[in-house]
């Protein structure tokens, strides 16, 4: 049988995601790592309803998905998790339904920065962007949690709007609507939301070392990709994002 060490392990991409997170938790402690000093880990207990949890918690060294995946691979391997968690914000381009601080739980992943740059006069350039060919690649959720996840998305037994659908994840902040058109949501456009880590999240977590932790990525919207993106509902976003993990914590996840 393969054990877990914890029930739980956070990542966080930026400090307004981390603060907000430790905010959901009390009696912190921090943990290091001889052989690892370049990122804090911090851990705690919470109750759940079948009981007390252990919890960690750490940040990622830099945005993007090569320091996501670094830093998903080391919580994993010094933890040991049930559960890998991204809490944070995102882009909302799922269109008007979609308002500041809801939360966006992906059930499929796709990376839309993965292509082929190829000539002007090559007849596979396609989706309005000169010169690239996508190539996107896709993942998806634990089936067993998308289930769980659909339910609790289309219930009324907690204070939040919760889409489930695709994320889009690439390496750059986009704040271009016409970059979404083309490069995103002309190839899916049942594309919800789009940020710059959760690939990395649902990738680790199926292709390491096991134990494997099922992965959830849960991220609320902050602003809609657009010349109007400001740091504005940032704060709010990771709020409602961290509440939600914590409500699933304790409420919803299965530890058994």
């Amino acid at each position: 049988m393969e054990q877990y060490d914890y029930d739980v392990a956070i990542i966080t991409a930026v400090t307004i995601e981390t603060e907000s997170v430790k905010r959901c938790f009390t009696d912190w402690r921090k943990i290091s790592f001889d052989n690892d000093e370049k990122v804090q880990y911090f851990v705690t207990e919470f109750e759940s309803v079948s009981g007390k949890r252990r919890l960690v918690t750490c940040q990622q060294m830099q945005m993007g998905m090569t320091a996501c995946t670094l830093a998903c691979q080391k919580l994993i391997e010094h933890f040991r998790p049930r559960y890998l968690i991204m809490t944070g914000i995102a882009a909302g381009i799922g269109g008007d339904s979609q308002l500041y601080g809801d939360v966006i739980v992906p059930d499929v992943i796709w990376d839309y920065s993965t292509g082929k740059f190829v000539g002007k006069d090559e007849s596979e350039i396609r989706f309005g962007d000169v010169g690239f060919l996508p190539r996107p690649s896709f993942l998806r959720m634990d089936e067993d949690l998308a289930v769980l996840m659909k339910s609790i998305s289309e219930s009324k037994d907690h204070e939040f709007k919760v889409h489930i659908g695709m994320m889009a994840c690439g390496n750059s902040v986009v704040a271009n609507k016409d970059y979404v058109d083309t490069r995103v949501r002309a190839l899916m456009p049942e594309t919800a939301g789009l940020d710059m880590e959760s690939y990395s999240v649902f990738y680790t977590a199926q292709n390491c070392t096991r134990p494997r932790p099922k992965a959830l990525v849960i991220k609320s919207i902050c602003d809609y990709a657009n010349t109007e993106k400001s740091d504005q509902y940032q704060k709010f976003a990771a709020y409602t994002s961290s509440e939600f993990a914590r409500w699933l914590m304790e409420n919803r996840l299965d530890y058994e």
